[in-house]
């Protein structure tokens, strides 16, 4: 099938069919630049970062549990470079179309998975997400995505970033394949339902005011499947607070992961990329701390919101996809607005679902759901059960 949104890397295609019988036969998937796949380099974005690193002999753990259970990878997907972007804009590959609003960035880091499962050119894809790579694109595109909850997931042979907050994820343009999908990666079948349900008023009160009023009606259809409803602040320190502790920690794991290559390789890298990796590079030690700790406050706080059968709901992004092309300076805010709905993923770890079902002016908006720390099966119930409310 053609290309026609520039979602997969440059260069020829492999195909590897996956295994007969499999719950997963006849479905297709592809897997973002980050994750080995055996006689392919795995080039995470930068034409810089293959030449330094081997070809990988075998496939990565998400990538070998998909063949294994029968679909067929079809190729790898454009990244952010170095998986650091939330926009999806790359200067070597290219920028993937957004197939559901092509003059709006289709969100990254995972940008290619999530467009060419949007513009049906796979089932589903594999992505990561740190802070909102997965999420991000999933409400820019309106697909179904899922940030598992963090150490979950087998993260072998997948390039990592900030290891504290790295996870896999993945996409689908509908629930019953985002539930098979889910069932193979989690080794769990969905279940069992929540039966409360927390609003996080902060954030639907940080999102744009059409997104918030745009998502009412789907808020209205969650609530009539768990029942008991309540409004409840999710960072009592603030939103922009947990992100600013998120923006703290994950730089600096972020250049002690890259700085071996950026000190021998001296790579070609895109500003905004150099500029987050020096950030991390001169983070001071009191900022350090300080986030440590307020990464304890957030889990804390999840913690008690989020007792068994609980689940909570917020925007997943504050607004639709920019446009493409923005300047730089216009990046920068709206980079901030959307890590402060996103921060909470990297900083406690809990499992995530965004799902779609919204537009303001066309373009998609998700709403997310989430859970205590190992309810991703129970997550995936609600998006099940959402599809076939609707």
């Amino acid at each position: 099938m053609d290309d026609v949104v520039n979602a997969f890397v440059p260069g020829p295609r492999v195909r590897i069919p996956g295994r007969a019988g499999g719950p997963l036969a006849g479905l297709s998937f592809a897997a973002k630049d980050l994750f080995d796949v055996a006689g392919l380099p795995t080039g995470g974005g930068n034409h810089d970062w293959v030449k330094f690193n081997p070809v990988p002999e075998s496939h990565g753990w998400s990538v070998q549990t998909l063949l294994d259970a029968g679909a067929d990878f079809v190729g790898k997907t454009i990244t952010d470079e170095v998986s650091l972007g939330i926009l999806g804009e790359n200067p070597f590959d290219g920028t993937p179309t957004n197939p559901a609003a092509p003059d709006r960035v289709p969100g990254g880091s995972s940008s290619g998975s999530a467009a060419a499962v949007a513009a049906g050119l796979c089932d589903t894809a594999l992505g990561t997400d740190t802070g909102g790579s997965v999420r991000v694109p999933s409400s820019f595109c309106g697909l179904y995505g899922i940030r598992p909850t963090h150490g979950r997931i087998d993260v072998t042979g997948m390039m990592p970033q900030a290891p504290s907050s790295d996870t896999t994820g993945w996409f689908a343009r509908d629930a019953e394949t985002f539930v098979r999908v889910s069932s193979v990666m989690l080794g769990e079948e969905p279940g069992p339902l929540p039966t409360r349900l927390l609003i996080a008023v902060d954030a639907f009160g940080f999102a744009d005011p059409e997104v918030a009023e745009a998502l009412q009606p789907m808020v209205a259809r969650l609530a009539g499947i768990v029942g008991e409803v309540r409004e409840e602040i999710m960072a009592p320190q603030g939103l922009s607070v947990w992100s600013k502790a998120q923006r703290t920690l994950q730089p600096v794991e972020a250049w002690a992961t890259f700085q071996p290559w950026v000190e021998s390789a001296n790579p070609r890298m895109a500003f905004s990329v150099v500029a987050g990796l020096l950030n991390g590079a001169q983070m001071p030690a009191a900022d350090r701390s300080w986030a440590s700790l307020m990464r304890q406050e957030a889990r804390a706080r999840l913690r008690h919101l989020l007792p068994p059968g609980t689940i909570l709901c917020l925007p997943t992004t504050p607004f639709p996809a920019p446009k493409r092309g923005l300047p730089l300076p216009a990046l920068q805010p709206l980079r901030d607005r959307i890590n402060c709905l996103c921060a909470q993923g990297g900083l406690t770890g809990s499992p995530q679902v965004s799902l779609p079902g919204a537009t303001v002016d066309g373009a998609p908006v998700g709403l997310s759901i989430i859970g205590g720390r190992g309810t991703d099966a129970a997550l995936v119930a609600v998006a099940q059960a959402m599809e076939n409310a609707a």
